[in-house]
């Protein structure tokens, strides 16, 4: 249904770039989901009434937590496509993971409640009376909920929301707790077993446990988090496809929400060359980055010598050297300063942020293996940390 939805009021809905058509994928589920829920809740309140039972109660309840959720995330796509103004001027696009982590408060509180009156249930507990028309209900719910977590998933993968994503994790975990609620129906229907204040119980953890998962995807996002692999391989092959980029590195992808990217970086380009040249060289290479990527980009010139065999070598030698320290190392803005005792060797050594081993520790020990190279040459190292 989704899916032809969204041909029909979604124009270009196959370019998910578009900030538009990302607000309007927005929209869409989160009306979607506004209206099943609020099915759903009224018929499972039915149900419950119908049965006396606490667990169907707050499997309802759970389900109107829904309904809020999905307005605070249209809410969230809103205020996220908002243009940028002179309090904001890279946008409002991380209100949309501010969306996500309010969605992920909702469910925290209304799981905290559910598991009081549960709890409440299992220390009192009375019987539940079987209803054909509640298992009927319950049945369609699962079923509702499977489709919303299916539609939820693919939409969030097509446009990257992590709001949306957080809702899909909610509806696979509301199908699951309304399955045990149905199970505890059944159970007391054919046993003597009370069980509706345990599985009351169960649909509680499970909301617990969906309220941390979204508020997860929604702060790493906030906090800052490396780009994607491919993400970072697809800028690598864009600019190192122009002649004249000898290498990039110091790559940081800035994140201001769905399709508000800022990208920064150093391109190691050849001394010898004209630096107009060079200059008209990284603008083409910035607008295409723009162009393809749909963000911002920053490109830093590093000059280099290309054509001194001597440095080139020695060059190689120390990349080297340092993967004796930790192979995930590399090494860039290499230079040699001769002197009268001995030849100074500068360069940044590059480490990921998950080594054991610190920055310090790491440069003295690369300091020392360069030491040991014969020609009497002295490192001047600083070891950075990479942002991808």
């Amino acid at each position: 249904m989704i899916s032809l939805l969204s041909k029909w009021l979604i124009p270009n809905h196959e370019d998910p770039t578009s900030p538009a058509v990302r607000q309007a994928y927005g929209r869409l589920c989160g009306w979607m989901g506004v209206a099943l829920n609020l099915l759903l809740f009224f018929g499972k309140f039915f149900a419950g009434l119908l049965s006396n039972s606490v667990a169907v109660m707050a499997d309802a309840f759970n389900n109107l937590s829904d309904a809020g959720s999905s307005v605070v995330t249209l809410l969230g796509f809103r205020l996220a496509s908002r243009k940028p103004d002179p309090e904001h001027p890279f946008g409002h696009g991380r209100m949309e993971y501010v969306s996500g982590l309010v969605v992920a408060g909702l469910i925290l509180l209304m799981g905290m409640e559910l598991a009081q009156s549960s709890l409440d249930k299992i220390l009192h507990p009375s019987p539940v009376a079987f209803s054909p028309v509640a298992l009927v209900i319950l049945m369609v719910s699962v079923a509702a909920k499977l489709y919303m977590f299916l539609y939820n998933r693919q939409i969030g993968r097509k446009i990257h929301s992590t709001a949306m994503a957080a809702t899909a994790m909610d509806s696979v975990s509301d199908a699951i707790s309304t399955l045990a609620v149905l199970a505890a129906m059944l159970l007391g229907h054919f046993t003597d077993l009370m069980l509706d204040g345990w599985m009351g119980m169960i649909v509680a953890l499970f909301i617990l446990f969906s309220a941390y998962r979204a508020a997860k995807e929604t702060l790493d996002p906030l906090l800052g988090q490396p780009p994607e692999r491919e993400f970072v391989e697809r800028i690598e092959q864009i600019v190192l496809a122009h002649d004249g980029i000898c290498g990039i590195h110091d790559l940081m992808v800035h994140n201001y929400g769905p399709g508000r990217l800022i990208i920064s970086l150093h391109a190691e380009v050849p001394a010898d060359r004209s630096v107009l040249e060079i200059h008209d060289l990284i603008d083409n290479i910035e607008q295409e980055l723009g162009s393809t990527l749909n963000c911002e980009a920053v490109i830093h010139m590093d000059p280099i010598l290309t054509d001194d065999e001597a440095t080139n070598a020695l060059r190689q030698q120390v990349a080297e050297l340092v993967k004796q320290v930790d192979e995930t190392f590399t090494i860039h803005d290499f230079r040699m300063v001769p002197g009268p005792t001995h030849t100074n060797l500068i360069f940044d050594a590059v480490r990921p942020f998950d080594r054991e081993l610190s920055d310090q520790e790491a440069e003295t020990q690369i300091k020392a293996l360069v030491q040991q190279l014969p020609g009497n040459y002295f490192a001047v190292v600083k070891v950075e940390n990479s942002y991808v």
